[in-house]
């Protein structure tokens, strides 16, 4: 193994008509029915009664009341996609019922994440008489009190961890909580948004509502929506299990349908012809997310919600040139932040946490990311003005960042801060950054009990590359959606001699060929691979006709109006 070290996580392997079998009891999927349920998942079968959630029905009848009473309604959520497309779903449902909805986005440098006591107000004075947190809201205990305070009625609707205390709001659906116990922790925002719609839709239909609202409520298709829970599940990076798995399936589905205008338009101009979890997480998302990354995240909810072209075409656009601006701009602070990283790394830590002075705050995530995967360390990004540190996290496969931001902040260390296990945020003053760092070590150290990580890939099974043709790759795609918590298979191809390797595109990838021991051509390219390792060994002619097996993933690959199989190469061991 010239890279990672490689770990089986089923280690009956077998031949090619059992590989799919294998694959789903190494992930734990064992009886015939829990196969069948996910290799189709729907969501008439996973969907679970929603007042499983504590506090659902108290909000369905809360929310179904102010619908009722025609009450002005105001629909609080996030700058990052789940928190647009929570907001987007609900401001739709209601809209379409034609309820008087307004809605509130905080603004990533002005307000930062969560509530805010000004926009409250705003709120308050529009004439709205409930306010429904979306994404948001259950660690805003004072501001909610203050809402309470100007007479507005509160629901709060959330997936993040929660304080010791909840907030005092009429009602809080929250998954996190303690005395939850539906199960369903792993929603994303959007998804606990949607259930809760469920919930309302529910209540009103068992009403006797006046006929018009009534008819309203009928023409109602919640599946419709489904598309927004999609993008916004795989853009929170929620794992793809259980409900989500149908949600992100059925999302999918929905999104090929090209129902709403806004979504349309951005595929197109992103070149999305089919769509996928990739395409909803490395086009769609990054283009709905850098408004909220640069400015304010209004832009695209609008483009959510429009049902004009020519609105729709000029908010895309934007999008578009506002998400080359975020690259720019990311592109220059990650060549310092991995300087300073490489030099954090030296000391032996088990951390990550680079700082620095007046970076654009919209970037900072994306970058934790880009340092965790580089490292294999968690990794906190921030930027420091005025006194004032704020950043973000992003963690590896057994740290638990959300539970060590809300720890710091029960510690007082930082005084804003929340997330949950793969990603958190966080604010501290200047003076408290050394003492951060160093609780931040000191609880992953816990949390991995003193072992530093080592890179590491899990292997799902190992066959004969002779095997790897057009019928498995069909087979394996029954699988999908691939994605957190649900990744593509890694396979371990055995029997293949190495004929050639060359370097491809920018200089970075390579792409070859190798024989199988039935006498057939398997195509490769590795990305990323120059300069490494197995890049070396395999550019070198003289380990032409090497006897090797390859570690990665299968792929169809499409060109010139032709298919054929193709690997994706990670590793390779001799």
């Amino acid at each position: 193994m010239l890279g990672k070290a490689w770990v089986a996580a089923y280690d009956g392997f077998s031949d090619t008509d059992d590989l799919l079998k294998n694959i789903l009891l190494g992930r734990g999927i064992k009886t015939e029915e829990e196969m069948k349920l996910f290799l189709n998942p729907s969501i008439k079968e996973y969907m679970p009664d929603p007042y499983v959630l504590k506090d659902m029905e108290k909000a369905a009848q809360i929310i179904a009341d102010a619908v009722e009473n025609n009450q002005k309604i105001a629909i609080y959520g996030d700058y990052d996609v789940d928190g647009i497309t929570s907001t987007a779903v609900f401001v739709k449902y209601l809209r379409g019922l034609g309820v008087d909805v307004v809605w509130h986005l905080p603004t990533r440098e002005g307000e930062g994440y969560g509530l805010n006591n000004d926009a409250i107000k705003d709120i308050a004075e529009s004439g709205a008489k409930l306010l429904v947190t979306v994404d948001c809201g259950i660690s805003g205990n004072k501001e909610v009190d203050y809402a309470k305070q100007l007479g507005l009625g509160v629901v709060v609707t959330d997936h993040h961890s929660p304080d010791a205390v909840l907030p005092y709001a009429d009602a809080v659906v929250d998954p996190k909580r303690e005395d939850d116990e539906s199960g369903l922790s792993y929603l994303a925002g959007v998804g606990v948004a949607f259930l809760t719609l469920v919930a309302v839709n529910r209540e009103l239909k068992s009403r006797n509502l006046m006929p018009e609202l009534s008819a309203k409520l009928n023409s109602q298709n919640l599946m419709n929506y489904t598309d927004f829970v999609a993008l916004g599940t795989i853009c929170d990076t929620m794992p793809l299990i259980g409900l989500n798995r149908a949600f992100v399936a059925t999302g999918l589905k929905v999104l090929g349908l090209q129902q709403n205008l806004g979504l349309r338009v951005l595929m197109d101009l992103a070149g999305i012809k089919k769509p996928s979890v990739y395409a909803a997480g490395f086009a769609l998302g990054p283009r709905l997310n850098a408004a909220g990354r640069l400015d304010s995240a209004a832009p695209s909810l609008e483009l959510l919600l429009t049902d004009n072209p020519l609105i729709a075409n000029d908010l895309a656009n934007k999008l578009h040139q506002m998400n080359q601006e975020r690259i720019d701009i990311q592109n220059a602070i990650m060549l310092r932040a991995t300087e300073m990283a490489e030099n954090c790394c030296k000391s032996g830590k088990c951390s990550l946490f680079v700082c620095g002075d007046n970076w654009h705050g919209g970037v900072m995530g994306i970058i934790a990311g880009r340092l965790k995967d580089k490292f294999n360390l968690p990794s906190c990004v921030a930027t420091k003005a005025d006194g004032q540190i704020n950043g973000s996290g992003r963690s590896i496969n057994g740290v638990d960042l959300g539970k060590i931001i809300h720890d710091a902040l029960a510690a007082g260390i930082v005084s804003e801060g929340g997330g949950h296990a793969a990603a958190a945020g966080f604010s501290l003053s200047e003076e408290k950054e050394a003492a951060f760092c160093e609780f931040l070590e000191k609880a992953v150290i816990n949390q991995l009990n003193g072992q530093i990580p080592a890179p590491e890939v899990f292997v799902d099974a190992q066959m004969d590359a002779g095997g790897a043709n057009m019928r498995l790759v069909k087979k394996m795609s029954a699988m999908e959606p691939f994605g957190q918590g649900n990744q593509e298979p890694v396979l371990v191809l055995t029997g293949t001699v190495l004929r050639y390797a060359s370097v491809m595109g920018n200089g970075a990838h390579l792409r070859g060929s190798v024989s199988t021991s039935n006498g057939t051509q398997l195509s490769f390219v590795g990305f990323n691979l120059v300069g490494t390792p197995v890049g070396d060994f395999l550019l070198d002619e003289a380990n032409t006709n090497t006897k090797m097996m390859m570690l990665g993933k299968l792929k169809e690959n499409e060109y010139n109006g032709r298919t054929s199989v193709q690997f994706v190469l990670e590793d390779i061991a001799l």
